[in-house]
């Protein structure tokens, strides 16, 4: 029952006080139809958040080369499930990288930015070894490797 049939008396016993047997179900049943839209907003397409995705990566740099880390090839893996949680394989150029401990923090900060994201986990990876034939054309080209 919505707030102004409660106002105006409808579903109240002869003491002006509401039935919450009557009440209770009618409201119960409209907040799960509310959860259940949302829900389904939430899941309609988890790929759609890929670009944007990609997007707030190539704003995190390494701090020793001024390339961001997606065009550097960085980022192995972005699985998006379809609640919007989204899991990052990552590696670095160097197992020895200065930032080896805060670049997952960067990039997971990142992602998080993206609206409809949910849980975000970024996992640093060695296998396959990076090796500068991941990085873009753009790249290569930024760092005078053409």
């Amino acid at each position: 029952m919505n707030r102004l049939a409660r106002f105006a008396g409808f579903g109240s016993n002869d003491h002006g006080q509401i039935d919450r047997d009557d009440v209770a179900p009618a409201e119960a049943a409209a907040a799960g139809e509310h959860a259940m839209a949302e829900a389904a907003q939430a899941i309609a397409d988890p790929e759609g958040l890929r670009e944007p995705i990609i997007a707030a990566l190539r704003q995190v740099h390494d701090p020793e080369i001024p390339v961001n880390i997606y065009d550097l090839g960085l980022i192995y893996k972005i699985d998006i499930a379809n609640n919007g949680d989204v899991d990052v394989d990552m590696t670095l150029t160097a197992p020895a990288c200065p930032v080896a401990g805060l670049m997952p923090v960067m990039v997971k900060d990142a992602v998080k930015t993206v609206e409809g994201v949910g849980e975000v986990a970024v996992e640093l990876v060695w296998d396959p070894p990076w090796s500068p034939d991941t990085m873009s054309d753009e790249a290569k080209l930024t760092l005078g490797m053409f």
